[in-house]
């Protein structure tokens, strides 16, 4: 039922558990897909550059965040793939979710921006609206 799962990331804690939820549906699954998707927003590019400089630099820091992710992922033996974008976080996955037609997304309640989600309504919610498969909140 959920081959193609999209798994919402941002290098926070609580994305690892969620990637937990999203390994457990792939297993249920027996030959699910997992892509996580990574969407760098304008405040955190701006943070990148200030902070490194070198471009690839921002890259590798950027994969980094994703690495306890990856390394859960491949501990089971799960097949993934990641997808950076650029942008606001909720249009971006949601766009991407609907573009290549994910059976199910799977985010977190929050990430690492929380003011942002107390004063603009959460990502998760945003994405939640308007996607066109189902979503899977993780608290």
């Amino acid at each position: 039922m959920y081959k193609k799962i999209l798994l919402a990331a941002d290098g926070s804690g609580h994305s690892v558990r969620t990637a937990e939820r999203a390994a457990e549906l792939a297993r249920l699954q027996g030959d699910g897909e997992i892509t996580i998707i990574y969407v760098v927003d304008g405040e955190q590019s701006k943070s990148d550059v200030l902070s490194e400089g070198d471009k690839g630099m921002i890259e590798r820091r950027r994969h980094e965040r994703l690495n306890p992710i990856e390394q859960m992922l491949e501990s089971k033996g799960l097949s993934y793939q990641v997808a950076l974008k650029h942008g606001e976080p909720g249009p971006e996955i949601v766009k991407f979710a609907n573009d290549e037609a994910f059976d199910i997304v799977v985010i977190g309640s929050r990430g690492l921006n929380t003011l942002q989600e107390m004063v603009l309504g959460s990502v998760s919610h945003k994405v939640a609206k308007r996607a066109k498969c189902p979503v899977m909140i993780v608290k």
